[in-house]
């Protein structure tokens, strides 16, 4: 007998935001009509929308406490396929500091004091009182994940809760050590300086703003997802010249934060220019 949704409706009665994770350790894709965040996303999401499906849609963001709706037909649907319990750091007030191999374990006995501890498959979590903004790779073999992020549950762990220390502050003020965007490809600006003709400022920011957030809820797909991504964009902001180097950098970004190389994120652009035929 599966024991998950069981375990998964106690930490949601106790006040913890769970939600189903796959065999891959990862959310369940969205539904048809959340697919590409048609729905505009749920109101907690970074770009606030109206979505309310009763799927377990959007990763981290469909996490809650709701008793009613961790024990409902929609998500008992998921919990059947579900490997694994997952929980949002950042709406439980804690600060997870994932630590993937040996090494990083030992960098944090030296650098952070001592917290409630939980073992892992590679390493262990080091869980905060407060939350942060989250990270990857804020150095080699540390993730930090609170805010709009999502953490496996692997039990209550050991000993006593403490409060973020600066150290974790400071690092997630870091660029992640990851690989640097690559230069994006040019974008050709209409004569009038690049100024877009027919959307505002404004629109153009929220535009950026939910592409991003749709390469970093993919998932599944990540390949598919940051082309269609850079697709859609490029099919309204193209060709009037108001995108910039900046833009077109903060999804080249977002998508290597998803695992996507430098390689792959220039193809995808270049091919989505080629199916626009620009």
């Amino acid at each position: 007998m599966n024991s998950i949704p069981t375990t998964a409706l106690g930490l949601a009665e106790g006040g913890l935001p769970v939600l189903p994770l796959r065999a891959d350790k990862r959310p369940f894709g969205n539904c048809g009509a959340c697919n590409d965040l048609a729905c505009g996303g749920r109101p907690n999401m970074r770009v606030p929308g109206p979505c309310a499906c009763p799927w377990p849609c959007h990763g981290w963001a469909a996490a809650t406490t709701d008793p009613s709706i961790v024990s409902s037909p929609q998500w008992a649907a998921a919990w059947r396929w579900a490997r694994a319990i997952g929980y949002h750091p950042g709406g439980a007030g804690v600060t997870v500091v994932d630590l993937d191999n040996a090494d990083a374990v030992d960098w944090a006995r030296e650098h952070l004091p001592l917290t409630t501890t939980v073992a892992t498959t590679r390493g262990q979590h080091w869980i905060y009182r407060g939350t942060v903004r989250s990270v990857n790779a804020v150095r080699e073999g540390v993730d930090i994940k609170s805010a709009m992020s999502y953490a496996r549950w692997l039990g209550p762990g050991t000993g006593t809760l403490a409060d973020v220390p600066a150290a974790v502050h400071e690092l997630v003020k870091v660029k992640p050590a990851a690989r640097p965007a690559p230069r994006a490809v040019a974008v050709p600006a209409p004569a009038g300086g690049g100024r877009c003709p027919h959307r505002s400022p404004v629109y153009l920011e929220r535009g950026i703003a939910m592409a991003e957030q749709r390469i970093s809820t993919a998932t599944s797909g990540v390949h598919a997802a940051v082309y269609r991504t850079f697709l859609a964009v490029l099919s309204a902001h193209g060709r009037c010249g108001c995108l910039t180097e900046a833009h077109i950098g903060r999804l080249f970004t977002a998508a290597q934060a998803r695992g996507e190389s430098a390689r792959h994120c220039t193809d995808a652009w270049s091919n989505a220019h080629t199916a626009l035929g620009m």
